[in-house]
């Protein structure tokens, strides 16, 4: 019997397959009304029962083990209970209450001085086991932790692959993306859907103040709020910042003097937070949460660094793109869009305008810039285009644009302004040049051109930038004409 149930516990993998194989060769040697297969986790240090039969038919479960902790270090010991009340009513019996087993028998799960679990059979006998039933266990039981073992090693090696699988399409997927939103929240569901927590969030750094982080994206039963700050205690900013360690906190040992809603949100909870390291310094934290006082384990540590670090390049690179996009649609001396980004923007509200949205644009041109360049130099000329462009950022609206057209030239970009709005804009611009310093110093006045646009006579942007650009030229001839008038009294 012995040698059949080595032969047929040997070749199987399945670790589900394993458990009930294991009952039905007990059940075959031993008569029992019950029987419990418990299992030891070294990881979390919890002994869980993972399978219960009763009147021959077994079940996977996860229950808590029934009996105090036992000591790892102590191995359990084959036991035989001839006549006592066994209490079973833990295991949740099916189909109503059994009578209360009488007897007992047990035999520890071995295998090279580790103790893996313990198998128990009940009968609901005085004395219905014997010392040849314990004998018998004990064999069946070292059978089962070889074969336990085997099971838990294939599926260790099978889980592994999975994950490595999954780490290399999520790192895939990550560098496919280029925008830093999307990697924020790539990254998050990928934590959530490899790590059993029960929320994850992704935490960015204040650029002003290293220990401070707002969360950046957050997912799970418990999801904190987009946006919340958090200034790092002192012992995790140490670990987490200057030595790009991984922590493992109990909240509430963290948030004392951190934001209500997250002492609130994430109450009785622990948590594991690795850092995100871009560009040689921690920019972010990564965080997975789980209810009670639950460890991940090293390994589940090791995935969260692994996508961590993933989510560093990706992000780093997207930031990167990000930047390098910016620079395409920026003006570089003022800081303002460039005629490209303005082409962009224009072509977007002329299709509103021909909709029937109302827009309108203003032109600006500095009166006598090539004199004041040739005079008093480029870096001069370079100043007052800067304090001009800040002029128009400083009054610009969200809902409009202002952008260098070129040479000392700019343009803004009016959606819905009404004519009351637009001279409203061009007076107020008028006013501020007048004010500003640097402008003032140089005695810089400026022409403004307007124009709306108008369905009926104009088709494309070309047509409201030409109606515009006439506009401000008929105000410098009649700017001309005032002055000559002026110089002939």
């Amino acid at each position: 019997m012995l040698l059949a149930a080595s032969r047929r516990l040997g070749g199987m993998l399945s670790p589900g397959e394993v458990y009930q194989a294991i009952y039905e060769e007990t059940a075959a040697a031993i008569p029992a009304q019950s029987f419990f297969l418990a299992l030891h986790d070294p990881a979390s240090d919890d002994t869980r029962v993972v399978l219960v039969a009763e009147r021959g038919v077994g079940r996977r479960v996860d229950l808590p083990y029934p009996e105090p902790e036992p000591d790892p270090a102590a191995p359990f010991e084959a036991q035989l209970v001839s006549d006592g009340v066994i209490d079973t009513s833990w295991m949740s019996h099916d189909g109503g209450e059994p009578s209360p087993p009488r007897s007992s028998v047990s035999a520890p799960l071995i295998l090279r001085g580790h103790v893996l679990g313990l198998i128990r059979a009940h009968s609901d006998q005085v004395d219905g086991f014997g010392e040849e039933h314990l004998r018998m266990l004990e064999e069946l039981a070292h059978i089962a932790a070889v074969a336990i073992s085997n099971a838990q090693q294939f599926a260790d090696l099978d889980r592994r692959r999975r994950e490595a699988e999954k780490l290399e399409e999520i790192g895939r997927a990550l560098t496919s993306k280029l925008d830093p939103d999307q990697v924020v929240r790539l990254i998050v569901s990928a934590v959530s859907e490899m790590l059993t927590v029960d929320g994850v969030s992704l935490w960015l750094s204040d650029t002003e103040h290293t220990a401070l982080y707002r969360v950046a994206e957050s997912s799970g039963t418990i999801a904190l709020p987009i946006g919340l700050q958090w200034q790092l205690p002192d012992d995790l900013n140490r670990q987490m910042v200057d030595q790009w360690k991984p922590v493992h906190v109990d909240i509430a040992s963290v948030v004392h003097n951190g934001p209500e809603r997250l002492a609130t949100d994430l109450a009785g909870s622990s948590a594991v937070g690795v850092p995100l390291v871009l560009g040689g310094q921690v920019e972010g934290v990564l965080m997975a949460v789980s209810q009670g006082p639950r460890h991940p384990g090293a390994e589940k540590i090791a995935i969260l660094q692994r996508l961590a670090s993933q989510a560093s390049v990706a992000l780093g690179n997207a930031r990167l793109h990000a930047s390098l996009h910016a620079l395409s649609l920026t003006d570089p001396l003022t800081g303002l869009p460039n005629r490209r980004r303005l082409q962009i923007h224009l072509d977007h509200e002329v299709a509103a305008a021909r909709r029937g949205r109302p827009m309108a644009i203003a032109i600006f041109d500095l009166d006598k810039f090539k004199h004041y360049n040739d005079t008093f130099g480029h870096i001069a000329g370079d100043e007052i285009l800067k304090a001009f462009g800040a002029v128009l950022e400083k009054e610009n609206r969200a809902m409009n644009i202002v952008a260098r057209y070129g040479g000392d030239e700019f343009v803004a970009v009016l959606s819905e302004p009404g004519l009351e709005g637009v001279k409203y804009f061009v007076d107020h611009i008028r006013e501020q040049t007048a004010q500003n310093s640097t402008l003032a110093k140089f005695g810089i006045s400026i022409s403004i051109g307007c124009a709306h646009f108008d369905p009926n006579t104009m088709s494309s942007v070309n047509d409201v930038l030409r109606a515009a650009d006439a506009d401000m030229y008929d105000a410098k001839a009649r700017r001309r004409e005032d002055e000559r008038g002026r110089n002939q009294l």
